[in-house]
């Protein structure tokens, strides 16, 4: 985790940001619950329980300048809630999502699915694609299984 602290460092130096103890705070609940697709509000509650001083708005600005440097990737699911996202390292497009619509699981998908579809807007429409995302909704395995 401290490497990844560190490399998070760098890139927000070379923004010309610095890691402040507050924004610290947040990169590590993040990077804490990586595998999750926390709020904003989700990830001030934790913060909040290790640094009670830091405020909500404080996470908010935070979670913006994250998305904005590319950190994080700001996502929603159709429920009206923005979530946050680590991108993961080196990654050139955000990950894909399966939702299932039974349990409301969220499945993580790293491939690029859809390579091949980018460069056929690219060439016909003259587009250039800086990223993408793509979302499927469905049965989960572990409902089918339940059933």
């Amino acid at each position: 985790m401290e490497e990844r602290i560190d490399r998070i460092k760098k890139q927000l130096h070379i923004a010309g940001y610095k890691l402040t103890p507050q924004r610290e705070s947040t990169v590590r609940v993040l990077l804490e619950n990586e595998t999750d697709h926390l709020s904003a509000e989700d990830v001030y509650l934790l913060v909040k329980d290790k640094s009670p001083e830091i405020g909500l708005a404080t996470v908010y600005r935070t979670l913006e300048l994250l998305t904005e440097l590319t950190i994080v990737d700001k996502i929603n699911f159709g429920d009206g809630v923005s979530r946050y996202d680590l991108r993961h390292e080196g990654a050139q497009h955000f990950h894909h999502h399966l939702i299932c619509i039974s349990c409301g699981a969220v499945d993580e998908i790293h491939e690029n699915l859809i390579s091949d579809a980018e460069k056929v807007v690219e060439e016909r429409y003259g587009f250039k694609i800086k990223d993408h995302r793509l979302t499927f909704h469905g049965i989960c395995h572990r409902c089918q299984d339940k059933e």
